[in-house]
C-alpha cells in the first residue's frame, strides 16, 4: 500500500469552531449570504407558485396568444428557465464579490496565513485579465460587472 507523504506530520489542534461562529467576521459573512439568498429564494418561489396557480386557475389568461402560436403560458414557462439561470449567475457574482473574500479571510485567520492575493484583488473589484485561461471574453465580463 502506497500512501502520499504528509506535508506537515506534526500535531495540530483543530480550530475552535464555536469561537469562529461567534466572531463578528463570521456573523457578517452569514448576514451577507442570508440577506441575498433568502429574499431571492422567496421571490423565486412566489414567482414559481404564481405560474403554477395561473396555470391551474387562469387557463383562459394563459391561453391568450401573444404572437402566432405563442401564448402567455409558454412565455411565462420559458421565463421560469431564464430567471433560474439569471439567479444562478447573479448569485455566483455576489458570492465571488462579497462572500468568498470574507470566507477566505476567516480561513486565513484560522490557518494563521495571509489571504491569497486574488482575494484582495477581487475585493477591490479589479479585473484579472492576465490570469491563465482568461480570454478576452472573460476579462470583458469581469470588467463590465465591476
Amino acid at each position: 500500500m502506497i500512501t502520499a507523504p504528509n506535508a506537515d506530520p506534526g500535531q495540530h489542534d483543530p480550530p475552535d469552531y464555536s469561537q469562529v461562529q461567534s466572531s463578528p467576521e463570521f456573523a457578517e459573512l452569514r448576514r451577507a449570504h442570508r440577506s441575498f439568498a433568502f429574499p431571492l429564494t422567496l421571490a423565486f418561489v412566489l414567482w414559481y407558485l404564481g405560474y403554477v396557480l395561473l396555470s391551474s386557475y387562469a387557463g383562459d389568461f394563459m391561453a391568450t396568444r401573444v404572437a402566432g402560436h405563442l401564448n402567455v403560458a409558454l412565455v411565462l414557462g420559458i421565463a421560469q428557465f431564464v430567471t433560474t439561470f439569471l439567479i444562478a449567475w447573479w448569485y455566483s457574482r455576489h458570492a465571488a464579490a462579497r462572500l468568498d473574500p470574507r470566507a477566505e479571510a476567516i480561513k486565513a485567520r484560522l490557518e494563521g496565513t495571509t489571504p491569497a492575493p486574488q482575494t484582495t484583488a477581487r475585493r477591490a473589484g479589479a479585473a484579472q485579465a492576465d490570469a491563465p485561461g482568461d480570454g478576452p471574453e472573460q476579462a470583458g465580463v469581469q470588467e463590465a460587472g465591476a
